[in-house]
Order: C-alpha cells, then structure tokens, then sequence
C-alpha cells in the first residue's frame, strides 16, 4: 500500500472532510452573525457623529471666539482657560449651560478662596497642594456643591498653587476667563448657532422608538413560532435601553434650554411641548413591554396556547411605536398611532376570549398598559386613554353613543 506523502494538516482535513461539512453552516451562521454586529455597530457610530455634530461646531465656535476675545480684547497672553471654559459649557452639561457657567465661576471662587489662605499661612510645596486640593474638594462637597463645582475648585486650587510662584495677579484673570468662556458659550448657543431642537429630539428618540419596536416586532414573531430563543434575545436587548433614554432625556433637556434663551427657536415651543411631555410614558412603555415579552418567553416555555390574534396585538403595537416617531419628527398629530395602538388593543381583546393560560393573560395585560402609555405619550390625558383602551378591548360588547369608531388600521403582514 502506497505511503501518504501528503503534509499532515491536509491528512487531517481530508479525514475529517464530513465533521467539516456539518461544521460548514455553523460557521456559515456565526459569521454572518459577525458581519451583521458589525453593520449595526458602523450604523450606531455614524448616527452618534450626525447627532453630536451640531454641539461639536458650536463647541468649536465658542473656543475660538473665546480666544479670540481673551487674547485680542482683554490682552491675555495666555488665553487657556476662556476656550476651556467655553467648551465645558458646552459639552459638559447639555440642558444645563446657565447652570454649567454659575458652576465654572463658583468653583473657581473656592479654589482661589482655598488656595490663596493656604499659601498665604503654609507656603508652596508638594505637601501644601495636596492639602490645598483636599481641602478644596472636602469644603465643597460640605456645601452640597455639586461634582461640577467640586472638580472646578479642585482644579483652581492646583493652578493656584503651582503658578501663583511665577505668575503674578493670577486669580483675577481666572475669574474673568470664567464668566467670558461661559458667557461666549450661551451667545453661540442662543445667537450664534443655535441648534433646531425638534432634529436634536428626533435624533435622540429614534434610538429609543427603533429600539421598542423592533424588540416588539421580534417577540410577535417568536409567539407565532413558538421560539422560545428568539424571545429571549428580544428581551435582553429591550433591557438595554439605559443608554437610549438617557441619551432622549439629554435631548430634550437640551431642547428646553435652546427654545429658553433663542429667539430664533421660540415658535417652536408647541412642537417641544408634545416631546417633553411624552418623555416618562415612553419610559413606561419601555418597561412594561419589558414584562410583556418576559411573559411571553414564560408562555412559550410553559406551552401555553397561543391565540392567533396575540401575536397580531404585539405587532401593531410595534408599529404604533413606530409611527409615533414618525408623527412626531414630522410635526403631525399622531393620529395613525392612536389607532394602530388602539387596533393592538382589539387584537388583544379578541385573543382572550379565544383563552389564554396564565402567563397570556399576563401579556394581554401588558398590551393593554403599554398601550396606555402610547396613548398618553401621543398627547391623550391618562383618564381618557384608559377608558379608550377599555372601549378598544372589549369591542363591540360596550360600545356606547360615545365610543369611536374601530381602529380603521390595515392588518398586520
């Protein structure tokens, strides 16, 4: 018999050609999975870069109107902390720019405060700053300032005790480059370059919205199949969601103020008024879909009977979602929301009195809370929306003179 005079690495592949090709879709699956991850991620990168890049040039702005100022008009030679203070303004406190610019000049009070009596009795040192920054910080947390101040205070102190040796007059240029950096950043901030706060809103929500209904879109999927997996996944990707609400609480923070202190933005207040107001529902609806769905894996795994119109009451409720987005970055009254979330309502109702078991009457239960919540964030007071949710479920059995008309929204698929 003829000797195999093959490497090695190829004897092996060759003899274990089969355990391969069954190996081959699992790998196949595992690298798309890769190459999808890394779409999302390109996606969620670039998106980032379009909504921080209205702050970016308004950063930018202001430093260099900052330098500009200090240098040219006020003679600084060394203009550092004017830009500085501009672009933490800016950057550090979305929301909170007046606040941030009282804060920058507070905490450069105390270090100053802190460290001109410090040097004055003890001298300069290693030994002495350390004492100076502790005692900046421990003073300013004891006055309830805060972390702002705190790390401003702090900072000063160190300036203060390293320069004040070689720079004389020190503590009074700091004061103004405060009060100017701060002051430059509101000017771009309300003249200057203001921000349209419905794009700065809508680009804030769409991670939150899009993410609320995909997942709701994942779980009708996963009760028609009965995939418990699928659910599951769904589920821990809706408990995410930290990121994304806080980034839409930020915005719209953001927004307040810019409508606040720009003329230019102040016909727009109406239009901020629906998102503001519809910030906590959402968040509502975020956790009670939450339970929805980890009801809906319990449900598959206890082999529950799973109505027909069930999954059909979760999916519009993800479209409900999605149009209110789409309402509210247009400017509309979300009226298609309404009804696709009424229509979510109906299809619940219709799928418990076909019967569910424990865990699906849980579920019909959620659809029916977090569609309140939808009506409610679409701008209906919580009272009304109650008693239309009531009126969606069980249909005609209760209609009154005064019950509206059924949901007119197209089926699902």
């Amino acid at each position: 018999m003829a000797r195999d005079r093959r490497p090695p690495l190829l004897r092996r592949m060759t003899s274990r050609e089969g355990l391969a090709d069954l190996d081959g879709p699992r790998i196949a699956a595992a690298v798309d999975e890769l190459r999808d991850k890394s779409k999302a991620t390109l996606h969620d990168r670039l998106h980032r870069v379009r909504t921080a890049f209205g702050l970016a040039l308004q950063a930018g702005l202001a430093a260099g109107l900052a330098y500009l100022v200090s240098h040219r008009l006020l003679h600084n030679p060394q203009p550092v902390f004017a830009p500085i203070s501009a672009v933490g303004t800016l950057a550090a406190s979305v929301g909170q720019r007046f606040r941030r610019t009282v804060e920058l000049i507070i905490g450069v009070a105390v270090g100053v405060l802190v460290g001109d009596v410090l040097i004055y009795f003890l001298g300069t040192g290693a030994w002495q700053l350390a004492l100076v920054v502790t005692s900046a910080i421990l003073l300013t947390i004891f006055a309830g300032a805060s972390v702002a101040i705190v790390i401003q205070a702090a900072a000063t102190a160190v300036l203060i005790v390293t320069l004040s040796p070689s720079t004389q007059n020190l503590e009074f240029p700091r004061f103004v480059d405060a009060f100017l950096g701060g002051s430059i950043a509101l000017i771009v901030t309300a003249l200057l370059l203001p921000l349209n706060p419905l794009r700065v809103i809508n680009r804030a929500a769409r991670p939150a919205l899009d993410l609320l209904a995909e997942q709701l879109d994942a779980c009708a999927e996963a009760l028609r199949n009965r995939d418990r997996g699928a659910a599951q996944r769904a589920l821990f990707r809706l408990r995410e969601n930290k990121e994304e609400l806080a980034a839409l609480g930020e915005a719209i923070e953001g927004a307040k103020e810019t409508i606040t202190i720009s003329p230019a933005r102040w016909h727009r207040r109406s239009e901020l008024t629906h998102y503001a107001e519809a910030a906590e529902p959402i968040d509502r609806a975020m956790r009670n879909s939450g339970t929805l769905i980890r009801r809906s894996v319990t449900m598959i795994e206890d082999e529950e009977e799973i109505p027909e119109p069930m999954p059909d009451a979760v999916a519009h409720l993800a479209e409900a979602v999605r149009l209110l987005r789409h309402e509210f970055a247009a400017g509309e009254e979300p009226q298609q929301a309404r009804e696709r979330t009424l229509r979510a309502v109906s299809e619940a109702g219709r799928a418990y009195a076909e019967g569910v078991g424990f865990s699906g009457s849980v579920v019909i239960a959620q659809v029916r809370t977090a569609a309140s919540d939808l009506m409610v964030a679409s701008g209906i007071e919580q009272e009304e929306a109650n008693r239309l949710v009531r009126q969606a479920f069980h249909g005609n059995d209760q209609q009154t003179d005064e019950t509206p008309q059924p949901p007119t929204a197209p089926p699902v698929g």
